[in-house]
């Protein structure tokens, strides 16, 4: 099922202001949620919609690039986004061929980026190496 347009789950103009746009927002939550309507999955499913609408459309970036590319601006997993190739990429089509040649010629696999804890105030990336026995173990 194709997505709705997120203006008109709100029920507001292209040009609507921020104020506006929060306005109908609230609305919409008041109306359709789950708390409000325990026993009707379509006002669960109605909120969430509303949600999702503004929470593109009350951020300035992500409200941009939903009026020039459509869904396909916000949705990491539509094909065809600003950056040409969608969501999934050359990453993935990469990771593959290392995966197949790793065990084929028990090379090492690289992972790129994993969290460790740094303290207790939070966490950083860092680079790892993992070799093919320590992935099987």
């Amino acid at each position: 099922m194709a997505k709705r347009d997120y203006y008109e789950v709100l029920g507001v103009n292209r040009d609507a202001s921020e104020d506006d746009i929060k306005k109908a927002y609230r609305k919409l939550a008041m109306k359709y949620h789950p708390d409000r309507n325990p026993d009707n999955p379509k006002a669960e499913e109605n909120f969430k919609e509303a949600k999702e609408a503004y929470e593109m459309l009350s951020d300035g970036q992500k409200r941009a690039a939903y009026d020039q590319y459509g869904h396909a601006g916000v949705d990491p997993s539509a094909a065809g986004g600003p950056g040409g190739f969608g969501g999934g990429g050359f990453g993935d089509f990469g990771d593959a061929f290392g995966d197949i040649f790793g065990d084929i010629f028990g090379g090492t696999r690289r992972v790129l980026f994993a969290e460790c804890p740094v303290g207790a105030a939070g966490f950083t990336l860092k680079k790892l190496e993992c070799s093919k026995q320590a992935r099987h173990a």
